[in-house]
């Protein structure tokens, strides 16, 4: 399951691994200065439940020094690895050098991965989050979800912590080897790439040639390569890992409305009913874990994406997008 801003929240990516297994799932990223500066609602991402292991916390940013501090603080919350984001392509993100911004600062990217890697090291050699520097009251607030039961149930083992990157093929033409070799001189647990350049946003097709390209080298230092863009489905995706090498794929947008994804069931097996039940569904789980922090507005687009490829679903739609709460949800999904 690949990360997505504003979608891959505790709720969707409950309803997901209890529907269908993903071999791991990712969070939403997070900014490593915000956390550095005691924003604790942050928080709120990485949120999870035993269900969703192995599960992949990611953060992004700039500053090395909070990269290490998020590191330490992520590796205490129990996550199964974590991965730096320098794939995001968004103007407010990639216009302050992070994000895929950080394509045109090698040196950079790779002093983020080592701070990072460093932080892995340093928690599972015994250090504490007040010895990290970590801020007061993300630990205060760590302590206060810890007892919700919403950091997952087992305490944090002192294991090393894997450290993967998430990026694109370039920013604003094509330097998919180039740029990898460049990563690889740290030796990431993982290398994923999305087919595109940052230029390209989410506009035409993924360049699946280029990963594969990416994936022989990162086959020759025995690292682990996942290749992401355009996979609509898991026999799409099966394909994809045969014809261009690659150890796997990042699926994103291909599963939204459809938490069977990774079963194998597609949009024509789903009937009205599971889709409104799966809507509700999602809709009871995110008030329960979100509710506090998130209005119910948030939810919509879920809901949007579940009602549809059925005669009437446009009109269903238009009606969910004007309801404020749960039993005004249930009303129009009837």
């Amino acid at each position: 399951m690949a990360p997505m801003d504003g979608i891959t929240d505790a709720a969707f990516r409950h309803i997901v691994c209890k529907y269908s297994k993903p071999s791991f799932v990712m969070t939403e990223f997070v900014n490593v200065e915000g956390l550095a500066r005691g924003a604790w609602k942050m928080l709120k991402s990485f949120f999870y439940g035993e269900r969703e292991r192995p599960i992949i916390a990611q953060i992004y940013g700039v500053e090395v020094e909070w990269f290490y501090k998020a590191a330490v603080m992520l590796c205490s919350l129990g996550f199964d690895g974590i991965d730096i984001n320098m794939g995001c392509p968004v103007n407010k993100v990639a216009k302050r050098g992070s994000g895929a911004g950080l394509i045109q600062t090698p040196d950079l990217a790779r002093k983020i991965i080592r701070s990072v890697q460093k932080g892995c090291r340093d928690w599972s050699e015994g250090i504490s989050l007040e010895e990290a520097g970590v801020h007061g009251d993300i630990i205060e607030w760590i302590g206060r979800f810890r007892e919700k039961g919403l950091f997952g149930e087992r305490e944090a083992s002192r294991d090393l912590v894997p450290v993967s990157v998430k990026t694109r093929i370039g920013y604003s033409q094509d330097t998919a080897v180039e740029w990898a070799k460049e990563l690889l001189e740290t030796e990431p647990a993982c290398l994923i790439m999305h087919g595109r350049t940052l230029k390209q946003m989410y506009m035409g097709e993924a360049n699946w040639e280029s990963l594969a390209a990416v994936a022989k080298i990162c086959a020759e230092q025995s690292i682990p390569f996942i290749g992401n863009g355009d996979v609509k489905s898991i026999k799409d995706a099966k394909k994809r890992i045969k014809k261009f090498g690659v150890d796997g794929v990042l699926v994103g947008r291909g599963m939204l409305g459809n938490p069977w994804f990774f079963d194998g069931v597609g949009d024509d097996e789903i009937t009205y009913e599971m889709r409104r039940d799966i809507a509700l569904e999602h809709s009871e789980y995110f008030i329960e874990i979100l509710g506090e922090f998130l209005p119910y507005a948030h939810i919509k687009k879920h809901l949007a994406y579940y009602i549809r490829s059925f005669d009437g679903a446009r009109e269903i739609r238009k009606k969910l997008m004007l309801v404020e709460n749960l039993d005004e949800a249930r009303e129009v999904l009837g």
